[in-house]
């Protein structure tokens, strides 16, 4: 969920960039919908409304082709449901991020008796990277760009964001850009090209991890709030993994189960604790002082 998240976040802080790549226009005015949609409230992973061409502009980002209802099936629905609502041109687009070779990521339309509905697919791995370099808000997906030197990439979009002037919006795209590309690329070269104190001092990182909690908080109202706050618990334990898989390798089960007894704010401190961790000996010392 994080990779969405920070996907969103970038689509709400930056729309422009978003709209000048897909829909080749120029737009005067944005507007950004609510990503819930009504009639049994389903999300979608960021609607921008081009308000002055009167078209909407839907992104689903995708890491994994697995969905329920099937991909094709809800992006009909979302159609529907939009159209009712605004009664324009509505542009769908679902961003493959992760390479792989499901049908779902070649399929680009739904079809059944006396319907057929088609919408846009991009898989990251085609796209090449040149483009992805005309806007700050778009280096963190240029990192899952095709490349025949995936390392020179990323150092090319390192020197970019370096480049970035506004200290506040080079924090912020230097941060979105590591999430992502943790994607693909090795922790340790991540952490070569770009500084860890990023990720600790961010304030879009806090709100990523937020609002990621927040969500398995809110997806558990209906089942109660105790449940919701143990979905929440149990994303950030997800963040956590991903995080210390990447940093450390393969976290070995005995201490997965430990961290499993970690309350939610105690995965917060270990989730920023982890960007100074070395070896697997520095996790299992943490977990001891706190008596895990």
């Amino acid at each position: 969920m994080t990779y969405d998240n920070t996907l969103k976040y970038l689509v709400e802080q930056y729309p422009k960039p978003f709209i000048n790549w897909l829909l080749k226009s120029e737009p005067t005015d944005i507007q950004i919908i609510k990503t819930e949609l009504t009639q049994e409230p389903i999300r979608a992973d960021s609607i921008t409304f081009l308000q002055t061409a009167n078209k909407i502009l839907h992104l689903e980002f995708q890491t994994l082709p697995t969905s329920n209802p099937p991909l094709p099936l809800r992006m009909l629905d979302y159609w529907v449901r939009l159209y009712r609502q605004y009664n324009c041109d509505i542009e769908q687009c679902i961003i493959f991020l992760k390479p792989t070779t499901s049908e779902t990521a070649f399929t680009n339309q739904f079809i059944a008796p006396n319907t057929t509905h088609r919408y846009r697919v991009i898989r990251m791995w085609e796209q090449e990277p040149e483009p992805l370099f005309n806007s700050p808000a778009l280096l963190p997906l240029a990192t899952l760009a095709k490349t025949d030197s995936p390392e020179s990439l990323l150092e090319q979009i390192a020197v970019q964001v370096s480049m970035i002037e506004e200290t506040a919006t080079q924090q912020t795209i230097s941060v979105c850009t590591q999430l992502l590309a943790g994607l693909v690329f090795d922790g340790d070269l991540i952490h070569q090209l770009f500084r860890r104190e990023e990720m600790r001092e961010s304030v879009i990182y806090q709100e990523i991890l937020q609002e990621g909690i927040q969500e398995g908080i809110q997806e558990g109202i209906q089942e109660g709030i105790q449940e919701g706050i143990q979905e929440g618990k149990q994303s950030e334990l997800r963040l956590v993994m991903r995080l210390l898989n990447r940093r450390l390798g393969e976290v070995n089960p005995e201490l997965q189960t430990r961290m499993q007894n970690l309350s939610l704010e105690q995965l917060e401190d270990l989730g920023e604790a982890s960007l100074d961790f070395n070896s697997e000996e520095d996790l299992v010392n943490w977990l001891q002082s706190r008596g895990i």
